[in-house]
């Protein structure tokens, strides 16, 4: 069956401000061996991306790693923007749990956090966006020009290095009742390690050398993930930033074209913030949004259900005023 977005008969939406009473927004600290985690795996594939260039200049990259860099890309990135953001996040489809499960860990290997906190994050976004409480506004610190900048880089990934951790109770909760998801979860870990381990293998099979899956390993593993995590990043900082904002949002969530590819649609961020539950972003003639072409692929085949897109009537009352 199919649903608009905004009716109520899907998933509760998980854009609201929780009520006064309930559950702390902040759980909690990282513990030290977390934090140094997050630094690794900011920092590492950063220095890789540094590297890629005098790299690429001469040497070092073949069709294969670049065939290989498209593949890992793009399932990581389907996995964040179908799975992490859309499904699990907003409620956007359902899906049969075989789907929501290879989702998570297709995001999971983008490196960008295990599903329940990536999810309590941006629940927490949605909820205080560009208000206090937003864990990423690029807005924090005012609007003179040494504000903005600093903005920018916080809104950015200097959020990340923030040891305080979302409440996964309070924004997360019916995540938490689910036993696949939390499994999936547990086993970031081993995500983390396929993600980087497997390009590498398919590298040295497909060249059968050493040097192979050295290349493979570098670029469709560690530059892959620094530049997906760029992308993600620039949603919560450019799209915050610049743009247009052709709907009512109560934020400044802007539509930034040039990232609609890269970002699988992502990028068309006015819309999302003006109908959050919507599992199409890219709504006007032209907005090329490859994961509401996912989503719609899916509830084909029937592997997804109860989709919420948008109508005309909905989009027509969205829209701001000029």
């Amino acid at each position: 069956m199919t649903v608009t977005a905004g009716e109520t008969n899907a998933e509760p939406t998980t854009t609201d401000t929780p009520k006064k009473g309930s559950k702390p927004i902040i759980s909690g600290r990282r513990p030290v061996k977390v934090q140094v985690a997050v630094y690794v795996g900011v920092l590492a594939p950063m220095l890789a991306l540094i590297a890629a260039v005098p790299l690429a200049w001469g040497w070092g990259l073949t069709w294969v790693d670049v065939g290989l860099f498209v593949a890992f890309y793009f399932f990581g990135a389907a996995g964040i923007t179908v799975g992490y953001h859309r499904h699990l996040t907003h409620g956007s489809f359902k899906a049969k749990p075989w789907l929501r499960a290879l989702l998570a860990i297709a995001g999971s290997t983008a490196l960008q956090g295990p599903p329940l906190t990536w999810v309590a994050d941006h629940r927490r976004h949605h909820a205080y966006s560009d208000r206090e409480g937003d864990p990423h506004s690029p807005w924090a610190y005012g609007e003179t020009p040494l504000a903005i900048a600093k903005g920018f880089w916080h809104a950015h990934m200097g959020w990340l290095f923030d040891r305080n951790v979302t409440n996964i109770d309070r924004f997360a909760p019916d995540l938490v009742k689910d036993k696949l998801l939390v499994w999936v979860d547990k086993k970031f870990w081993l995500w983390t390690l396929l993600s980087l381990a497997v390009p590498a293998v398919l590298g040295g099979l497909i060249t059968w050398s050493w040097w192979g899956a050295l290349t493979a390993f570098f670029w469709a593993g560690l530059v892959r993930i620094c530049v997906l995590h760029h992308v993600t990043w620039s949603i919560n900082s450019v799209c915050h930033m610049i743009g247009e904002r052709p709907f009512k949002a109560r934020d400044k969530s802007a539509n930034f074209w040039p990232l609609a590819i890269l970002s699988l649609g992502e990028s068309w961020h006015n819309l999302h913030h003006a109908d959050p539950t919507s599992a199409r972003h890219g709504v006007k003639r032209g907005q090329i949004d490859i994961s509401a072409r996912m989503i719609w692929l899916f509830e084909k085949f029937g592997w997804a259900y109860d989709v919420r897109w948008p109508t005309e009537q909905r989009l027509a009352r969205l829209a701001a005023k000029a």
